[in-house]
């Protein structure tokens, strides 16, 4: 397998590029998600086919979850021990959408996720205590594994946008976490979802090692600032940026239709 097939026709400077946007994309995942956002148009504009796109962006985002996770697990957001069955969920839930997608067209979800993603911004706008402190627990952690963490992981591997939103969310009004909490659950099962989503792209021969590896280290610059920030400042910085990035994905899906 080539690790970066047309390498010749991906010069020195577009990689810097690539790893600049890399950065942006992970410190702005690391808060709100939408990463993709900036990093799928990217490899898509330096050439890449639509799928040789997916699984890149899964290899590089891939460096970036992990490197949040790791930075919330430190501060005590996150024990990744206590949400082992949403981990194996989300992680058989991705990994079944990401072999379906390469069998059909998704593009059907381009017309629902937008609705979806606007109903869950002005949610967040016009709720501002939600996710401000934590509430009561609605279901058990087995629950949320067999519901939220398999059907949003998933969605993950069949399609991708909307994936951090869709997780904030459940942990807020389904687990009752602060957004700060529940950013830290997200970016973990997150991840969980981009290495599963990986494996099966890894043997489709779509994946470009070398540049998804160097912009994996722009994750990992981004997703330090970005995780550190949202430690830090807490909802005050997480919940704008998750309208803003609801929004224009939302925006983003809906030009594409």
């Amino acid at each position: 397998m080539d690790i970066l097939p047309n390498l010749a026709t991906i010069d020195f400077d577009l990689f810097l590029i690539l790893f600049g946007v890399a950065v942006l994309a992970g410190g702005i995942d690391a808060i709100a998600g939408g990463g993709g956002l900036l990093t799928i148009p990217a490899l898509l504009w330096a050439g890449l086919s639509p799928l040789q796109a997916l699984a890149t962006n899964k290899l590089q985002a891939s460096f970036g979850s992990f490197t949040a996770t790791w930075n919330y697990s430190r501060q005590g957001l996150i024990k990744p021990s206590e949400h082992r069955a949403a981990i194996i969920l989300s992680f058989l839930g991705a990994a079944s959408g990401a072999w379906i997608v390469q069998k059909m067209d998704p593009s059907f979800l381009a017309q629902l996720i937008p609705l979806l993603l606007i109903a869950f911004a002005l949610y967040f706008m016009f709720s501002p205590q939600l996710g401000e402190h934590e509430r009561r627990q609605r279901i058990s952690k087995n629950t949320f594994a067999a519901t939220a963490g398999f059907s949003i992981g998933f969605y993950d591997g069949f399609f991708g946008p909307g994936t951090g939103t869709f997780f904030v969310i459940a942990f807020v009004t389904l687990l009752g976490y602060s957004l700060p909490k529940a950013t830290a659950g997200t970016k973990l099962l997150n991840f969980t979802s981009n290495i599963a989503s990986l494996i099966l792209f890894a043997f489709s021969g779509h994946l470009l090692w070398l540049l998804g590896l160097t912009m994996g280290i722009g994750q990992i610059i981004g997703s330090f600032i970005g995780s550190k920030l949202a430690i830090r400042h807490g909802s005050q910085l997480i919940r704008p940026l998750l309208v803003v990035v609801s929004l224009l994905v939302s925006l983003r899906l809906l030009l594409q239709t």
